[in-house]
């Protein structure tokens, strides 16, 4: 320890980071669908537009995580 340095961790921290930000989406999408499920549980007949309602909401939620590990891979620290 004679640079006064407690730890270095050395590698591809971008990974680190995307598992971190993978855990949004993961939980947003958990939500949507959960909800989702719900909502036509509660009024059948409007499962054409919960649906879509619910599949929009996967792809903006899905989105988030794939910008995550595009962002991982372009910014290697």
């Amino acid at each position: 320890m004679s640079s006064g340095l407690l730890a270095e961790v050395t590698g591809n921290l971008g990974s680190i980071g995307y598992g971190l930000a993978a855990i949004g989406p993961g939980i947003g999408i958990g939500i949507i669908f959960g909800q989702g499920v719900q909502a036509i549980a509660r009024q059948p007949e409007a499962y054409g537009l919960i649906r879509q309602n619910m599949i929009l909401g996967f792809v903006f939620a899905e989105a988030l995580a794939l910008i995550g590990i595009a962002l991982a891979f372009a910014f290697r620290v």
